[in-house]
């Protein structure tokens, strides 16, 4: 069992109940060949059970033990985490006990306008570009340096490979070079965790829904790395599907599709036009927005609107149907969102009982009306709504920091990469990585096997269960 990390293929696995710093390891052809120090005692409690050393021989890697008890917890730690996954470069430093100590941003708003969406190879190019910077600008306003840090957090997936490869990189160097740990973390997890940093009472288990330009998934959050996965999305996800509207309805895309057609649905009739909402047929959580964006692109055609035309050269009437369409788009996508919480927090409620909180992360959870309604159908079944604040919902440094630190806290570490590491080095990326457990509860059977198809590796749940019962 691989823990979430890139990591050259020999390995020496080392299973420790406690210890405040991973060792610093080296392999080379001659096999073990640098001192391995541990720093601190290993006899704090009773959780210490066991040092066991050996070679695997096709990686490395640090595994701690349920109740470690280590730098995290004691809230004095520094994590970096770093941010690659798709279109924007994002670094922070955020301490062990939650306080945000600096962070930066670099978009690319301005590829995304003038292509229509991510080219991989435009995104690396700007990330690769922009990387140090954003790391440098992060850690300064944090008035920190490398060598200050506890760990380093980075996103190894799911998103873009090339992208992946640009801040998984960094982040190795950074932690090569001043010997520190790392976590590998999940881009989906990062958001689902966010809010336990920015708002205190959120615990375990609760439901999270997170909506985004690449994703739509409902998961049950049992604990840190332990999801049941209730719904996902089985073609195009909300953010997806308000950015193709916005750009046949010709907006203004510099502050993105979804902002700007939530600002022209304001001015429209949103029952102007009768588009049906997806899947209500259907007894499962999962979300499908393709047919809702083939429903609008014939209504655009029928009403002859002419994209080419900017908004703001429209005339009244163009302008006045324009809205309309907004309007009616976003009432559809966002009562399948209701529909899907519904069963979602029926299903989650039967699993475990004393789910408290629904949690809507991602970029689309700044939208104001899916705001408004999913508060509604949360107080219809007595649970608390909980968002991020509307700048960590997007992509950013902070998300990964905190994912690492609550698994860093939990001593679920890799250890740093060896000192003679290669830049050609293989690295552990993972492009389509499931995030928990799928529930199979009205899915039928090709379905549940077509859902499982997400790569050869196993779901960051499975990994983390086992990991807690000591298997490799």
């Amino acid at each position: 069992m691989a823990l979430p990390v890139g990591m050259v293929h020999r390995r020496l696995v080392f299973q420790a109940a406690a210890w405040p710093r991973p060792a610093a390891m080296v392999f080379g052809a001659g096999g073990l060949r640098s001192v391995i120090s541990v720093c601190g005692s290993l006899s704090r409690s009773a959780n210490v059970a066991r040092l066991q050393c050996r070679c695997s021989g096709s990686a490395l890697r640090v595994r701690a033990l349920h109740g470690a008890v280590g730098e995290g917890e004691r809230g004095g730690g520094l994590v970096l985490g770093i941010e690659t996954s798709c279109d924007d470069t994002g670094a922070a430093v955020v301490t062990t006990d939650g306080r945000i100590l600096g962070e930066a941003l670099a978009s690319q708003a301005d590829l995304l306008v003038q292509w229509g969406g991510v080219v991989p190879n435009l995104a690396q190019d700007a990330h690769a570009k922009a990387i140090d910077r954003v790391v440098a600008e992060a850690l300064a306003k944090a008035n920190v340096q490398e060598g200050d840090l506890s760990a380093v957090a980075v996103t190894i997936g799911p998103g873009l490979s090339m992208c992946l490869r640009v801040g998984v990189s960094k982040a190795r160097e950074i932690a090569r070079v001043h010997r520190l740990p790392m976590v590998g973390v999940h881009h989906m997890e990062a958001h689902a965790l966010v809010v336990r940093l920015t708002e205190k009472g959120v615990e375990f288990p609760f439901v999270v829904l997170l909506v985004s330009g690449g994703h739509n998934l409902l998961l049950l959050a049992q604990d840190v790395g332990q999801y049941t996965q209730l719904g996902t999305t089985v073609d195009d996800a909300i953010g997806e599907a308000y950015d193709k509207t916005a750009r046949l309805l010709g907006l203004d895309l510099k502050r993105g599709g979804g902002p700007a057609l939530e600002q022209l649905a304001l001015e429209g009739d949103a029952n102007a036009f009768n588009f049906s909402v997806p899947m209500r047929h259907r007894q499962n959580c999962n979300f499908s927005y393709a047919g809702l964006k083939n429903q609008v692109r014939m209504a655009i055609a029928s009403k002859s609107i002419n994209a080419e035309v900017p908004l703001a050269e429209a005339d009244p009437e163009d302008r006045r149907l324009r809205a309309d369409l907004a309007a009616s788009f976003q009432r559809v996508a966002v009562l399948h969102l209701e529909d899907r919480c519904r069963r979602a927090l029926e299903w989650a409620r039967k699993i475990n009982p004393s789910v408290q909180c629904l949690v809507v992360s991602g970029g689309v959870a700044s939208n104001q009306l899916v705001r408004s309604r999913l508060n509604y159908i949360s107080q219809e079944v007595g649970l608390r709504l909980v968002c991020p604040p509307p700048r960590l919902c997007t992509d950013n440094g902070v998300m990964v920091a905190w994912a690492g630190i609550e698994h860093y806290n939990r001593g679920m570490t890799q250890p740093p990469p060896p000192i003679d590491e290669t830049s050609d080095c293989w690295l552990d990326l993972r492009p389509r990585w499931q995030l928990g457990e799928i529930c199979e509860d009205g899915l039928t059977d090709t379905h549940v096997r077509s859902l499982k198809k997400t790569g050869t590796h196993p779901s960051l749940t499975a990994q983390v269960r086992s990991f807690a019962e000591g298997n490799c």
